[in-house]
């Protein structure tokens, strides 16, 4: 082996490790002056259309007084919830029944002054009544619910051969699914589908019904027969605000105009807005604007693929998701590299690091991000590169691992033939012979990253996950093909890139 080539193999690990404490050292300190910036209003909102389009009304009425920023579909409740607590968010429009029954655990109802009262005593405000009450309910196709005689939630009994295609947060609530079943003895089997697309699972027969929010927009363009609650079992889902206490104070101008939206939006506002998202295709920003302005509004072509795929946010969307990529795959190659040199050398690790961390990588990645919230307090970039770390680690592990297991022998019994100790063997032998094996493993856990970081955006890390996330929400294939576009063009970039580093490495070896 060229003394040249171990030294460059060398220099090369080492740039990894200088490289990964270096990105780790600026996404610690980005982080922390994330955490601390206090000025600008902070927007949240869930993964469906209405949020969405909530979230953007209120952001754009501060703006009028206040930097303000949306921090659009963080996910379901409870990662909004914990974005509002933790102070990554300022307000975010929830329901009362949500509220009731998910956020404070009531199972009956209870008043406004009692939900006002356990909220402030974690630091948050209920108000804003905006004006509408968006109530849960179960839809069939007009046609079916003729032919089987259903009109009532009751008359499913009937009928426990219907298929149910349920979001997969109304399946997990105490509101939802569970007691909805329980109060009236329903034997259906359901399916969990995304919300955004269940209406072509209704209309293609792969479903019976699915759950609705009374306001949805394709209700009606559907012609489609909301089934009566006839038992009670929902309560009202009137639309507030949800708000730290001290947003007053440190943005009082932007506070008191998000304050003029009080019982600004009917339940036919709401309809009429959604479906200009969904049906007419406008954007999110373009109707927020309209509805706050009316007499500025412009018609517009509503943006093709070209337009949504090179719209403002693509430089950014693309910086948030190659920083995510980089600085997992830098921290596993930090400490997977070290943890498969281990593996190799240590017999009676082996079983153990491998077994662990083949583990890791089985933990369903929005399980694990899940988990990652409460236990660090915060959602966003940390928890969202602590995930894509744990998911880099195997391929690089296993690589390093097996890379030293085929070194041979007699290389290593020549080497301390001629005095060289340990430390020296490892650098000067096995790290020039395996550094192809170790290059492939980082490769497999960059590409793979590049993908499974498009999650990432559920918790408000950014990256071309927004665009996705949004597509499913609004059921707009153009918007899923402007975030899988950009993400699958990077993943065979960095490939290639790695594939030239092999080629590269290859050739100082030959030579």
């Amino acid at each position: 082996m060229p003394t040249a080539l171990a030294a460059k193999c060398v220099a090369w690990l080492r740039t990894i490790f200088s490289l990964g404490w270096y990105s780790l050292a600026i996404a610690c300190a980005v982080l922390t002056h994330n955490a601390a910036a206090e000025d600008a209003f902070k927007v949240g909102s869930k993964r469906f259309t209405e949020s969405y389009i909530l979230g953007e009304i209120v952001a754009q009425a501060a703006a009028t007084y206040s930097a303000a920023v949306h921090e659009q579909g963080l996910g379901n409740t409870a990662i909004v919830f914990a974005a509002l607590r933790t102070g990554r968010i300022d307000v975010y429009a929830e329901y009362t029944g949500t509220i009731e029954r998910e956020i404070l655990k009531h199972a009956t109802p209870v008043p406004a002054d009692v939900m006002r009262r356990e909220l402030a005593a974690l630091g948050i405000g209920m108000g804003v009544p905006l004006g509408f009450n968006n109530s849960y309910a179960l839809a069939m196709r007009a046609a079916d619910a003729e032919r089987y005689g259903i009109h009532t939630l009751s008359d499913l009994v009937r009928h426990p051969e219907l298929r149910l295609g349920l979001s997969h947060e109304f399946m997990a609530r105490e509101d939802g699914w569970p007691g909805l079943r329980q109060r009236y003895a329903l034997r259906n089997r359901a399916t969990g589908l995304d919300h955004g697309i269940a209406y072509d699972a209704l209309l293609q027969g792969q479903v019976d019904a699915i759950d609705i929010y009374a306001t949805d927009a394709r209700i009606e363009h559907l012609g489609l027969r909301v089934l009566t609650d006839d038992q009670h079992y929902f309560p009202r889902y009137d639309a507030v605000l949800l708000y730290r206490l001290d947003v007053g104070q440190r943005f009082p101008r932007a506070w008191q105009a998000v304050q003029h939206l009080q019982g600004r939006i009917s339940a036919a506002d709401m309809i009429s807005l959604n479906a200009q998202a969904e049906l007419q295709g406008k954007s999110f920003s373009a109707i927020a604007h309209a509805f706050l302005a009316p007499d500025q509004e412009k018609q517009v072509q509503p943006p093709g693929l070209q337009d949504k795929l090179f719209d403002g946010n693509l430089w950014r969307l693309t910086r948030q998701h190659v920083w995510l990529v980089l600085v997992s795959v830098l921290m596993a190659s930090l400490v997977g590299i070290p943890l498969g040199i281990a593996a190799a050398f240590i017999p009676p690790l082996r079983h153990a690091i491998m077994g662990f961390v083949g583990v890791l990588q089985t933990i369903p990645s929005l399980a694990l991000l899940a988990m990652l919230i409460p236990v660090l307090g915060m959602i966003g970039a940390l928890p969202a590169m602590i995930a894509l770390f744990v998911y880099a680690l195997l391929p690089i592990v296993r690589n390093t691992c097996i890379a030293m297991e085929q070194v041979p022998s007699g290389l290593r019994q020549a080497a301390q033939a001629l005095g060289l100790g340990a430390t020296d063997r490892l650098l000067h032998i096995d790290l020039p012979l395996c550094m192809p094996v170790i290059l492939a493993g980082i490769k497999t856990a960059a590409v793979i990253n590049v993908g499974t970081a498009t999650i990432a955006a559920l918790i408000g890390a950014g990256g071309y996950g927004e665009r996705i996330a949004a597509g499913l929400a609004l059921n707009d294939n153009a918007m899923l093909l402007a975030g899988a576009i950009p993400s699958a063009a990077l993943a065979l970039l960095t490939q290639l890139c790695f594939e030239l580093a092999e080629r590269a490495l290859q050739r100082r070896r030959a030579g």
